[in-house]
C-alpha cells in the first residue's frame, strides 16, 4: 500500500506545474473544455450517418428533440412539376369521359354505302362535302310549341333548307340547293309502299318527301356530279334549342324584319336573338323580293354566325355552356353512319371559317326562278354555269362563281 501511493505522489510532483494565472476551470477551457487528462486521450471518430455523438452512444437523430428524422424537402419546381402532371391527368380523363358522352348522342341513321356504291354514283371527290340539311320535322314539340313557333302542323316530311359545304385545299364553299328546284329523281324503291319507281323530273323537296335522307343524297348526286360524304340534318327544335343553349346569336339587320306566317318580329340594328327568333329569321321569306332565295342567304349567314359562335373559345372553355350547347346540338341531329364527331367538328369550323370571310356562300346559278311546271312555280337551274361550279367542287378546285 505504502509502495503504490508513494509512486502516485512523485508522478505528481513530476507533471509540470499549472501556470499560477490559469485555474482548473481555465485549464479546462484552455483544451476545449476538456480536463487536460481527457484532452490527452484519442478521440473516437464520429458515427457512419452523420450523427453527432461521442461514439459511446446512439448517434444523434439530427431531428429537433430528437423526434426522428426528417423527410426530403420538395423543392417549389418539383411541387408545380406534380402540379401541372395532376392537371393534365384530370384534363385528359375529363376529355375521354366528354368524347365518349358526346359519341353516344349522336345519332348515326343515315345509311350512305349502298348510294354510293350504286352504279353511275360519282366517284370520291378531292375535297369532302356534307350535304347539310334543315328539316321541318315537329320532333319533340308539342302543340303549343308548334303553335308558339309558327311551325305549322303539317304531315309528312319536307326539308327546309338544303346546302352542300364543300372543303377542301381551295378554301370553304356554302352551296344552297333551292328547295323548288325541279330536277330529275332517280327510280327508287318505296320502303313504304313497296313498291318501284321509274326516274322523274319534280322539285328537289320531293325526293326528300318520298324517300328521305337516302334519296334526296342520291338524287343530289345525280343532278349535280358532286359526291357526298357526309349527311347532316337538324328539325326545328334541335335548332330552337341549340340557340337558346348558346344563349342567344347576335344578329344585325340593315332593316327591321315582320312577318306573320313565321312569326318574325326582328328590329333594325345588331341584336341577340333567341331560339324562337331565330327560327323565324331563317324560315322567314314573304318580306323577300326573291322569296325562298332570299331566304336561302338568310340561312347560310345564320348558320355561320352560329357555327362561329358554337366553336368560340367562351363556348368551349366553358364546361357550364359547352355541355348544354353539345347535349341540345346533338339530341335532334341526323347523320349518316359513318360521321365520328371528328367529322362534326370538322364542319363545325368549316362554316365558322366562312362566317369570318375566309370561304364562299353561293346559290347555285339559276336560269329561271319562276319556272312553270306541273309542281307549281319551280327553280330552274343554269346548266352550263352550275355545270361548271359542280365541276369545280368535286375536282376541289377554286370556284369560279362568286
Amino acid at each position: 500500500m505504502n509502495g503504490r501511493s508513494d509512486d502516485t505522489e512523485r508522478r505528481r510532483l513530476a507533471e509540470p506545474p499549472l501556470p499560477p494565472e490559469l485555474s482548473p476551470r481555465r485549464a479546462a477551457a484552455a483544451h476545449g473544455g476538456v480536463p487536460p487528462q481527457q484532452a490527452r486521450r484519442p478521440q473516437p471518430s464520429p458515427q457512419p450517418g452523420g450523427g453527432s455523438g461521442d461514439g459511446y452512444g446512439p448517434p444523434s437523430t439530427g431531428g429537433p428533440g430528437g423526434r426522428g428524422p426528417r423527410g426530403p424537402r420538395w423543392s417549389t419546381r418539383k411541387k408545380l412539376g406534380y402540379t401541372a402532371l395532376g392537371l393534365v391527368v384530370v384534363l385528359l380523363v375529363v376529355s375521354v369521359s366528354t368524347y365518349f358522352w358526346a359519341d353516344s348522342k349522336v345519332r348515326r341513321q343515315v345509311d350512305l354505302s349502298a348510294i354510293n356504291n350504286e352504279q353511275g354514283a360519282p366517284a370520291k371527290g378531292k375535297g369532302t362535302n356534307y350535304l347539310i340539311v334543315g328539316s321541318d320535322s315537329r320532333e319533340g314539340l308539342s302543340k303549343a310549341q308548334e303553335k308558339e313557333l309558327h311551325t305549322g302542323s303539317d304531315s309528312g316530311q319536307r326539308t327546309d333548307s338544303m346546302m352542300i359545304l364543300h372543303t377542301g385545299s381551295n378554301g370553304t364553299t356554302m352551296l344552297s340547293l333551292p328547295r323548288d328546284s325541279y330536277v330529275t329523281i332517280p327510280s327508287f324503291y318505296g320502303k313504304e309502299t313497296k313498291k318501284q319507281y321509274p326516274a322523274s323530273t319534280h322539285k328537289l323537296n320531293k325526293a326528300y318527301a318520298d324517300g328521305g335522307p337516302e334519296l334526296l343524297t342520291r338524287t343530289v348526286e345525280h343532278d349535280t356530279g358532286i359526291h357526298i360524304d357526309h349527311y347532316a340534318e337538324i328539325g326545328f327544335s334541335g335548332f330552337v334549342n341549340l340557340v337558346n343553349a348558346l344563349g342567344g346569336v347576335q344578329l344585325c339587320l340593315d332593316s327591321p324584319l315582320k312577318d306573320k306566317a313565321s312569326g318574325a318580329d326582328l328590329k333594325k340594328g345588331c341584336q341577340k336573338v333567341n331560339g324562337k327568333e331565330s327560327l323565324a329569321y331563317v324560315r322567314e321569306r314573304h318580306q323577300e323580293a326573291d322569296q325562298d332565295l332570299g331566304r336561302m342567304k338568310h340561312q347560310q349567314q345564320f348558320l355561320a354566325t352560329l357555327a362561329h359562335q358554337a366553336a368560340s373559345p367562351s363556348t368551349i372553355l366553358n364546361p357550364f355552356k359547352l355541355y348544354p350547347v353539345i347535349g341540345s346540338g346533338l339530341d335532334t341531329l341526323v347523320v349518316d353512319k359513318n360521321m365520328s364527331l371528328l367529322d362534326l367538328a370538322h364542319m363545325f369550323f368549316a362554316m365558322k371559317s366562312v362566317s369570318g370571310g375566309k370561304g364562299n356562300q353561293l346559290t347555285v346559278p339559276i336560269a329561271n326562278a319562276n319556272y312553270q311546271t306541273g309542281d307549281g312555280d319551280s327553280v330552274l337551274w343554269d346548266k352550263t354555269k352550275a355545270g361548271q361550279l359542280f365541276s369545280e367542287l368535286q375536282q376541289d378546285q377554286k370556284v369560279s362563281a362568286g
